[in-house]
């Protein structure tokens, strides 16, 4: 814990209190920031100007970002006869069925995401208070609940994030590992912010995006210049 708390102090003495940097400035300082000994995850952190307590200001959506998360996503689909099929060709860890079903309500949870096709809801349904607030539950707003198995499949493969905005008005999300270096974690900052853009509410007044922040897992937060990103 001493470790960490040198390393954040060392680290906030490089960011300028009050300053809203580029994107190419924050990644870059991101990535040259005192690290842990492992791969750090970096997000972001964009706080929006709508009321998620209204329904019609609810932002929620989905992401291919172009450079992944750098991490291997475990697929579960829940689908039957010629789906089942596909979905294992197309790269799913495990296929859905009573069984599995029985496992997770025992407690079980080797996987990272799910899907299913939409004959196959009324099982995932019977699990749905288990995977609901563990983000885990199908929906099809974000393209968990369709028949095309395969694209869905290999959309989480290659780095699919889904997001959905908080109480207080903040969307968080993963957008890679320091690894990738500063040019590959601003392609997936662009990419995320994008979609949130293409997201915002009609019904969403004055400004849209309030504020950006990136850090990794163990590092400092660096402010993004919301200006960067047009929202109109």
């Amino acid at each position: 814990m001493a470790g960490r708390g040198k390393r954040i102090l060392t680290a906030k003495t490089n960011v300028e209190a009050g300053k809203r940097y580029t994107l190419k400035e924050a990644t870059e300082m991101i990535v040259a920031m005192p690290h842990a000994k492992f791969d750090e995850t970096v997000d972001v952190a964009v706080r929006l100007g709508v009321n998620p307590a209204h329904a019609d200001q609810m932002v929620r959506g989905s992401v291919v970002l172009p450079n992944g998360l750098g991490k291997t996503v475990r697929v579960l689909v829940f689908a039957k006869g010629d789906k089942e099929k596909e979905a294992l060709d197309a790269g799913a860890d495990l296929i859905g069925n009573d069984e599995i079903v029985e496992r997770i309500k025992g407690g079980w949870f080797e996987f990272d995401r799910v899907i299913a096709t939409p004959d196959m809801m009324g099982t995932v349904g019977k699990i749905g208070k288990i995977l609901g607030p563990r983000g885990l539950m199908p929906n099809p707003k974000v393209g968990t609940v369709t028949f095309d198995v395969a694209n869905a499949v290999k959309d989480l493969k290659a780095g699919k994030v889904e997001f959905r905005v908080e109480k207080a008005g903040i969307v968080h999300s993963p957008v890679g590992k320091l690894s990738f270096g500063a040019q590959k974690l601003s392609e997936n900052v662009s990419a995320l912010m994008e979609t949130i853009i293409k997201l915002k509410p009609a019904s969403s007044k004055g400004t849209y995006i309030k504020s950006i922040s990136v850090s990794s897992t163990m590092g400092a937060g660096v402010r993004i210049d919301p200006l960067e990103f047009k929202t109109a």
